[in-house]
């Protein structure tokens, strides 16, 4: 990178800046004015001098990422966005934290352009920032393994800004561990220690070094402090120094602890928590004006020579954009099959044999759902290259390792069990729930690769504020839960999920996924990896499941549906002995059988009842009204849903007149048959709620 250039028109700039972003927060009476004040020189140096980023295109593959983790200084970001030229103007400003606005309150991914990530929930930004940095390397092990560090045209920086907020929140902690243990050295962080939060000075509450933290976690750690003096002075020289040097170390992520004044130059405001979450008010307003030479009669007020050299932004991204497509254009002629691979990812589609590759599993044998996907992963593993994953220290658990394949991690790290490889593609969190689900969000968000992180379906409650941001963000990461009901067994209530499934459904964007079995798993696995629409969780068990004897199309007579009919949501497995059924049976995962069993036991009473497998109610939902009536005819109002957990999803469903078999309460340590017994998950159970169902009508 070039000798840094600051001239007297940079310093206008940034003072521009902070004046915008204590009027856009005085204009709608609320916001976070303070922290985008103080880091405005931060934000123009990353934007204006180092980062390699073209306004015109935010979808270009080469660029610098940048990740603003404190979320709630969304002005940091927009202000930059319009100084830029990417697509923000004043007018947007103005309209902050307003209805319909393209500047929100958080920075909101696919909403405005030039937004990576949405951020707002601290940690989750700098967290997220490992899984683009994780992305980054896995992906030129893809395309360009061979180059030379920093010569290969995927080579680029993830620059994260975060505050004592994001270091404070036990993610971050997780995620930083990971990144010093994968020595990623592209990621370079900024920690804005001003130490004000909402309540006031940190002191109250953290007093770590973060320093030492950070150097633990094998972090490259510079400190820039701009009170050391005693006097404040913000010397960008220094801070541009430093991001020098983090550039330099290859071997380990980058902290540049930055020591500022929030709300910088506030005369009465600044260093404290009323700066921090509020409007300085009036008075306040024009004081800081004065102090940094700007008219207090006018508001929004730039300086047409101020944006003309600030856009210029534009013509440097398009230069470097021209100048990085000479090298990527090398590439593609090298590497032509490398070449066509990246063109079929970009588009989001899969490969040729995808089905073709898909294990068939033999009917009249017992296979639990974790260990068919499986054998489902390994089967796609050599014809789905950019599918890579693996678990919470859970591997042999949930079944997530591409048997045969590398671990990512640096060779040193290897252990007896596992042979490292920086481009491996078998993921090792360790028991870090909630950072695996936050970088598995960056990992998609940085690029066209699926990758999947596996845990217990209890300890989703761990990962949920992530798996909540990729609902929020309509982003396609793809979690894998096992041991999915009480029928884990033994381990007892601490690991039973029984409200899981339901909650996991109330979020919004969020596929939930549970097959009835080793089939639907297949094929379940097929339609997760062939939708990007958002996020999907695959729910499996840990105990074994019969393997249902199916025909090729649609159930007719005793045959049963084909698994490929998975894609549809739900689906009709068994229909009524008599083509005409008295009563639905609506099961999913482990309890299909259940309902399969209930239906023999039906039919000898002279009851029609039809099997319905519902390994997706989201899916389903999608389906049109004609698909849905057929599988759930309005007519038969005797319904009975049959799911070992919560019965909260299943009223829209079964209907006034319909039951559920369901577990409303905390389970026991014993073995599963002995938990479905007892808790009522038995062929016993449904047939009764049938007939109750019935006599209700």
């Amino acid at each position: 990178m070039a000798a840094l250039q600051w001239d007297p028109i940079d310093n206008k700039a940034v003072d521009t800046a902070r004046v915008l972003a204590a009027d856009a927060v005085e204009k709608v009476g609320n916001g976070h004015p303070g922290t985008a004040m103080s880091l405005a020189p931060l934000a123009y140096l990353l934007f204006q001098k180092v980062m390699r980023r073209d306004p015109r295109d935010q979808h270009w593959l080469g660029r610098d990422r940048f990740i603003l983790s404190a979320g709630h200084s969304s002005l940091t970001q927009y202000i930059q966005l319009y100084f830029g030229g990417y697509g923000l103007e004043l007018d947007d400003l103005e309209a902050l934290r307003t209805w319909g606005s393209l500047t929100p309150g958080h920075p909101e991914y696919g909403h405005t352009d030039g937004v990576e990530i949405t951020t707002g929930p601290l940690g989750q930004g700098i967290s997220s920032s490992v899984g683009f940095a994780y992305a980054s390397r896995f992906e030129r092990g893809l395309f360009d393994p061979d180059a030379e560090p920093g010569t290969s045209p995927f080579d680029h920086f993830v620059y994260v800004i975060a505050g004592d907020g994001d270091l404070q929140e036990g993610v971050s902690s997780e995620a930083s561990s990971l990144a010093g243990h994968q020595q990623l050295g592209n990621l370079i962080a900024f920690y804005d220690s001003n130490q004000i939060s909402i309540e006031d000075d940190t002191n109250i509450a953290f007093t770590e070094d973060v320093k030492q933290r950070y150097e633990a976690y094998h972090w490259h750690v510079q400190v820039v402090d701009w009170k050391k003096t005693g006097v404040y002075q913000e010397d960008v020289q220094q801070l541009h120094d430093a991001i020098l040097a983090a550039q330099e170390v290859t071997d380990k992520p980058s902290l540049i602890i930055l020591k500022t004044i929030i709300g910088w130059p506030s005369p009465k405001k600044q260093n404290t928590g009323k700066i921090h979450g509020s409007a300085l008010g009036a008075d306040e307003l024009r004081a800081v004006k004065e102090v940094l030479g700007f008219d207090p009669e006018k508001t929004f007020d730039v300086d047409p020579a101020v944006i003309e050299h600030t856009r210029k932004a534009v013509e440097r991204g398009a230069e470097q954009h021209a100048e990085w497509q000479k090298g990527f254009d090398q590439w593609a002629a090298a590497n032509p099959e490398r070449k066509q691979l990246l063109d079929r990812l970009l588009t989001g589609k899969l490969p040729e044999g995808v089905e073709a590759a898909l294990p068939v599993f033999e009917a009249g044998k017992d296979v639990s759902t974790r260990a068919a996907s499986g054998k489902v992963l390994n089967a796609l593993g050599p014809v789905i290259p950019e599918l890579w994953g693996g678990s919470a220290d859970l591997a042999e658990s949930n079944n997530t390792t591409i048997e045969g394949a590398a671990s990512f991690v640096p060779v040193e790290h290897s252990t007896h069990e596992w042979t490292g490889n920086p481009y491996g593609r078998v993921l090792h969190f360790g028991i870090r729930e909630h950072a695996m689900a936050a970088i598995l969000n960056g990992i998609v968000l940085h690029g066209p690769t699926r990758p999947f992180g596996g845990t217990f379906l209890i300890f989703s409650d761990y990962m949920r504020p992530a798996v909540r941001l990729a609902a929020l963000m309509k982003v396609p990461s793809i979690f894998v839960w096992t041991h999915d009901s009480v029928a884990l067994g033994e381990d007892g209530p601490t690991h039973q999920p029984i409200e899981q499934l339901s909650t996991l459904r109330a979020v919004p964007n969020l596929e939930v996924v549970r097959p009835g079995d080793a089939n639907e798993v297949a094929y379940a696995w097929k339609t997760i990896l062939e939708r990007r629409e958002g996020p999907a969780g695959i729910a499996l068990t840990r105990q074994n499941i019969p393997v249902f004897e199916r025909g090729d199309g649609d159930a007719t007579g005793d045959t049963f549906a084909s698994a490929k009919n998975v894609a549809k949501g739900a689906y009709v497995l068994a229909e009524a002995p008599n083509g005409t059924p008295d009563v639905l049976l609506i099961a999913t995962g482990s309890e299909v059988q259940i309902a399969v069993d209930a239906r023999e036991v039906l039919r000898g009473e002279g009851i029609n009842a039809r099997v319905i497998s519902a390994p997706s109610l989201e899916w389903f939902e999608e389906q049109s009204d004609e698909y849905k009536e057929s599988v759930l005819p309005a007519s038969v109002r005797a319904r009975v849903s049959i799911e070992a957990g919560l019965d909260l999803t299943w009223r829209k469903y079964v209907g006034d007149h319909g039951r559920s078999v369901s577990i409303e309460h905390f389970g026991a340590s014993a073995d599963y048959k002995t938990l479905f017994r007892e808790f009522g998950m038995t062929t016993e159970h449904a047939v009764a709620a049938v007939k109750e169902s019935l006599a209700s009508l």
